[in-house]
């Protein structure tokens, strides 16, 4: 299940996957997304909280769904925020980001801890 953990009008967008992530949550998020970019802007910025998500109850068909999605909308994408409490995530981003900065000069890809979701919204509202 996904939730949004904040509103913002501008460009940022920030969910929640809570226990698993299926193709419902999928279609959400990238209506939560197209709805961004249906409001005039050219990229948003994306926070995602996986704190509580769990693998088991996840469908590898909706994630793979989700990142075609992604890779189709990459023009629209800006900075990228991922929260957890995770080494293994965490040890995923660096790699993550290697590939997202060349494609995509000018924006990030950070990973935060749940301690730092403060600072990870900083980070992704351009609407200060």
């Amino acid at each position: 299940m996904i939730e949004q953990i904040k509103t913002f009008k501008g460009n940022s967008l920030a969910i929640e996957v809570i226990d698993g992530f299926t193709k419902t949550d999928g279609k959400l998020a990238q209506k939560f997304f197209k709805e961004k970019i249906d409001q005039g802007n050219d990229h948003v910025n994306v926070l995602v909280k996986l704190d509580e998500m769990k693998i088991s109850r996840s469908s590898t068909k909706a994630f793979m769904q989700d990142m075609i999605f992604a890779l189709r909308n990459y023009k629209h994408m800006g900075n990228f925020a991922i929260v957890a409490h995770s080494k293994i995530i965490k040890a995923l981003v660096p790699i993550d980001k290697f590939f997202f900065e060349r494609l995509q000069k000018g924006y990030e890809e950070r990973y935060f801890d749940i301690s730092q979701l403060d600072k990870a919204i900083e980070f992704i509202n351009t609407d200060k």
